[in-house]
């Protein structure tokens, strides 16, 4: 279950952080506008202390995925994508969810027991629910470590894969793989 604050505001936003930080990275397409995401999710940090989301976006005929952390204190091995402030919650450092051991771990957890994303609620337990979330689904196998695919071409296969994250929503009704375990 993945606690939202509804009503809260994040200054800067999520798609200011985003705007800001993709068009510095080496892998973005040259060139392209940071759109809005057409589909995101979240992972449940079972310790309840890291939020866990993931942004899908259509870039050209492909979809990248941005994997966030949210955190009440800074860490050392992760990439810091920037600081925002949180009207409930206080101030907030967000990283690239793929240096993040907690998101490494619960996506590699939710491909090995085969669960999908969390419910969202808010504090009060409330039940939230987003048209543009994704499904997803890990595959309930696999070993090894994780591999987060950034740049996704639908129809990109992954047969060598132990184990597999997938997804769908409403502009993506076949699956298509986000992360998968490499088996070594």
């Amino acid at each position: 279950m993945a606690i939202v604050y509804t009503g809260a505001d994040l200054t800067p936003s999520k798609h200011e952080l985003l705007t800001a930080w993709l068009p510095t990275q080496a892998w973005w397409p040259a060139g392209a506008e940071v759109p809005e995401p057409e589909a995101s999710f979240r992972l449940d940090d079972p310790a309840g202390e890291v939020g866990i989301e993931t942004f899908l976006l259509r870039v050209g005929g492909g979809v990248v995925q941005v994997p966030l952390t949210y955190r009440d204190s800074p860490i050392a091995e992760g990439v810091l994508i920037g600081e925002s402030e949180h009207s409930d919650l206080g101030h907030r450092w967000v990283y690239l969810g793929t240096s993040d051991p907690v998101y490494v771990s619960e996506t590699t957890a939710v491909i090995r027991e085969g669960r999908g994303q969390a419910t969202l609620t808010t504090p009060d337990g409330s039940p939230i629910v987003r048209s543009t979330t994704a499904t997803v689904r890990g595959s309930g196998s696999g070993s090894g470590q994780l591999r987060v695919a950034v740049a996704i071409a639908p129809g990109d296969d992954h047969p060598a894969a132990a184990g597999v994250l997938t997804a769908t929503w409403a502009g993506q009704p076949d699956p298509i793989v986000l992360a998968l375990l490499s088996g070594d």
